[in-house]
């Protein structure tokens, strides 16, 4: 998890060695009881939906980086290393929200961009400089942080988000329609299904797929809910619907009553953990991302869980004003990055939005998804 870089607002708060320590100090805390049903909380404010600020003035916050980003993104883009391209997950996130809020295509270019840039750069297995692999797979290494190998981890941070970008194409009607933009499309699908999904899949699915914490599964959950979505192949489809199925299945039954706030979930990052302090934040927003989107899309999510998730962040994890909690249990110490995934929880409740409106930590992958929360709220 990577914090961006140009924060819009203000800058970020606590270091991370403040967490760790934090983590640290609680990390033998009890287990949390298995409660698993959080008590039920206000429904969401129907009424408020008109008070949200609105997709133009979200757009206008957005812009306010966008050369900046297209500087810093592209040149990540062009890279090698997979890891460059996990830190330009939050880029490709931000223009497909931009484009899904606004329809406007400037968006979709500018990720349609970035991904395939990603894809031009990825080699043979056997051609790369390192790789314990050496099949007949495509894609990328990692030596900037000395992994020297290929790594699911990067792969999956980057396709969860530029697999919704293939979503996002075919749930517009005009660029589906567009034989240009349909080329594009089925091109880099092909690319996901084989490259990325088939690749890992079969290089040991319990290692590199059904990961050893929460928020590493549930960037495969979300790929896979999303090819789903997409591929023409039943045979595929029934796999990307197992895989989505089973870490969906084991999310649910990591959830607890927290122990601080009756409302709100509480989890642990560690399968079949149930340990005090649980998930951190950061990390969290993965999990998150993956659960707003399989709400969207009609699975097993329900609302009464995505109030638990709103609950958690609006009294658990930021209490009040600038105080932003490390972990689920409401412990540590954090700079309030909620972009990946909290802010995403926006979009079920007016009254959420209007809390969130009032964060001092936002940058474009925040306002982008906010915008995307007003055109949801408002339509």
């Amino acid at each position: 998890m990577k914090r961006r870089t140009l924060m819009i607002t203000i800058g970020l708060g606590a270091a991370a060695a403040a967490t760790a320590a934090a983590h640290t100090a609680v990390s033998d805390r009890a287990d949390v009881p298995e409660v698993r049903e959080p008590m039920p909380g206000a429904p969401p404010s129907a009424q408020d939906a008109e008070k949200v600020k609105t997709v133009a003035f979200w757009t206008g916050i957005f812009m306010k980086s966008w050369d900046f980003s297209y500087r810093n993104g592209l040149p990540l883009s062009q890279s090698g290393d997979s890891r460059d391209h996990y830190d330009l997950a939050y880029d490709v996130d931000g223009c497909v929200a931009m484009f899904r809020a606004t329809d406007q295509r400037r968006f979709l270019d500018r990720a349609l961009l970035l991904v395939e840039n990603v894809v031009a750069m990825a080699k043979p297995s056997t051609a790369l400089a390192v790789s314990s692999f050496r099949d007949q797979y495509q894609g990328w290494s990692s030596q900037r942080t000395g992994e020297n190998d290929e790594v699911p981890l990067y792969e999956s941070y980057f396709w969860r988000y530029a697999t919704a970008l293939l979503v996002a194409m075919r749930d517009n009607k005009g660029v589906f329609a567009d034989p240009a933009y349909r080329a594009r499309y089925d091109k880099l699908l092909a690319f996901a299904e084989t490259q990325i999904f088939e690749k890992w899949f079969s290089r040991g699915a319990d290692e590199t797929i059904y990961r050893s914490r929460t928020h590493m599964a549930s960037h495969w959950a979300l790929i896979s809910l999303h090819l789903g979505l997409l591929t023409g192949d039943e045979g595929r489809r029934a796999r990307y619907a197992t895989v989505a199925g089973t870490i969906s299945t084991r999310l649910h039954a990591q959830m607890r009553r927290n122990p601080v706030e009756p409302t709100a979930y509480f989890w642990s990052d560690v399968w079949d953990s149930a340990k005090r302090p649980g998930q951190d934040v950061g990390h969290g927003n993965g999990v998150l991302a993956y659960v707003v989107e399989a709400r969207d899309r009609g699975t097993s999510w329900t609302a009464a869980d995505i109030a638990a998730f709103s609950a958690l962040l609006t009294r658990v994890i930021w209490p009040s004003g600038t105080t932003y909690r490390a972990y689920v249990d409401g412990t540590g110490e954090d700079n309030g990055w909620f972009a990946d995934g909290f802010v995403k929880l926006g979009r079920y409740d007016p009254a959420v939005q209007l809390r969130l409106e009032k964060h001092q930590v936002v940058n474009d992958q925040f306002a982008a998804n906010m915008a995307l929360n007003a055109r949801i709220l408002r339509s």
